[in-house]
This record gives structure tokens, sequence and C-alpha cells, in this order.
């Protein structure tokens, strides 16, 4: 089992779109399938207990993360600290999840299932294939990213507006910048700003730095806009409905 944990791993490498990795997409849209064919068989204790066992796992696993990085000798701080977009959504996710927080959910809702599935296509693993740990924490933190905010979203009946989208954009671009200049005051990558990742990624077709930084807001903005496109055609055929019954 040892061999599963260590840094050097001599298994077979993390394969982009290989069978490991289509079943661990297949994994996760099969858990995101049943919350919405199973969504209306909630009970008021079955979703208590839902939110808080995922909220759990998705702090019990970035603990791990962090515990395996520092005893292997990789934590930094020019790496660890959780201000990767992802990294800080694992943790407001698992308070959403706890507290029911709806200024919270609307960051979760647009920036991670945004954000978690473009990780999930394209995780970054490195050389840690199946079944090193290192491959289910990345599936199982972006996973659950994905998951919670579809959670919240079909079962607990949040759902984001117009303003939602215009918090995104002033608060994601105020915190983008600060964490650029705290890349440039410590020699770090948060966000993937400073440059692009080691890894495959989105990113590899886009602009060199730094003019894929606009170009993934815009990619953000389409994003966010298709994710909000279902309340707008819900909210469309309900004014044309009010609309026939006023008249």
């Amino acid at each position: 089992m040892i061999q599963y944990f260590v840094k050097d791993y001599q298994g077979a490498p993390f394969e982009l779109f290989g069978t490991a990795h289509l079943i661990a997409l297949a994994v996760v849209v099969l858990i995101n399938v049943l919350i919405v064919v199973f969504r209306k068989k909630f009970t008021s204790q079955g979703r208590q207990k839902f939110r808080y066992i995922v909220a759990a796992i998705l702090l019990a696993n970035e603990t791990a993360w962090h515990l395996w990085n520092y005893f292997t000798g990789q934590w930094t701080v020019q790496t660890m600290l959780p201000l990767h977009l992802c990294s800080i959504l694992v943790f407001v996710s698992a308070i959403m999840l706890l507290t029911r927080n709806y200024a919270i959910y609307e960051f979760s809702y647009f920036l991670g299932i945004a954000g978690a599935t473009q990780a999930l296509l394209t995780p970054d693993a490195g050389i840690y294939g199946f079944p090193h740990f290192r491959f289910f924490q990345v599936f199982i933190s972006h996973g659950l990213i994905v998951t919670a905010a579809i959670y919240m979203t079909l079962v607990e009946g949040f759902r984001p507006y117009w303003k939602s989208l215009q918090q995104i954009a002033v608060w994601g671009n105020v915190y983008m910048v600060a964490i650029f200049i705290l890349n440039q005051l410590i020699g770090s990558n948060y966000l993937f700003i400073a440059h692009k990742p080691e890894t495959a990624s989105l990113m590899d077709v886009l602009p060199p730095w730094p003019w894929y930084i606009p170009v993934l807001e815009v990619m953000a903005l389409v994003m966010c806009l298709l994710l909000y496109l279902p309340f707008i055609i819900h909210d469309s055929k309900k004014f044309k409905t009010t609309t026939a019954e006023a008249g």
C-alpha cells in the first residue's frame, strides 16, 4: 500500500483521457445524475446528512492532501496555500454546505462548476496515475466541488441571479489582482496568472503570457453565461405564463 503514497511513484503515470481518467469522469457524472434523478426524494434529515457528509469528505480530502505534501517534503508557501481557485472553493463549498450560505453559493455555482469542470477534464495529477493517492485526491476534491453546487441548486432550491454574475465579475477581479501582487512578492503562481501551468491544460492552446489572462476572463464570462442560461429560459417562460394569465 505504501507505494500508492510515495512521492517518486513508479506505477503507471496519469494518462489524459486514458481509461482511468474516463472512468473517474463517469463516476463524477453518475453521482450528479443520481442527484438530479432523486432530488425530490431527499427528506429534511437526509438533506442535512448529505450536506454534512460531503463537507466532511471535502475537508478530510484537502487535509490529507496538505499532510501528504508535508510528509513528502513538497509543502511550500509558494505552492500549497489555499489560493488557487479550486483550493479555496474546497473550503468555501464546505462552509456553504454546513451553513447554507447564499452569498457563498453564488461563487460556488459559477466558479465552482466552471473551474472544477475544467480541472476534471485536464487534471493537475502530474505523474500520479491510478491507484495513487493523488489520483483519487484530484477527482474527489474537484468532483465534489461540482456536486456541492449542483446539490444546493437542485435539492436545496438555491439559484443565481443577474446580480450574482455582477458580484462574481467584481470580486473575482479584485481577488485576481490581489493574487497577482502576492505572486510577485513570493514568487508563486497562484491562479496560474504568473505563467502557464507545467502540466497539460486548456491554457496550452491560448496565447503566451500575459495575453492568455484576458482570454481566460472572456472564457470564464461565456461559461458563467452558459451556466445562467437555464435560469434565463426558466424566467422567460415564467414571465410569458404570467403575462398570458394576466391578459
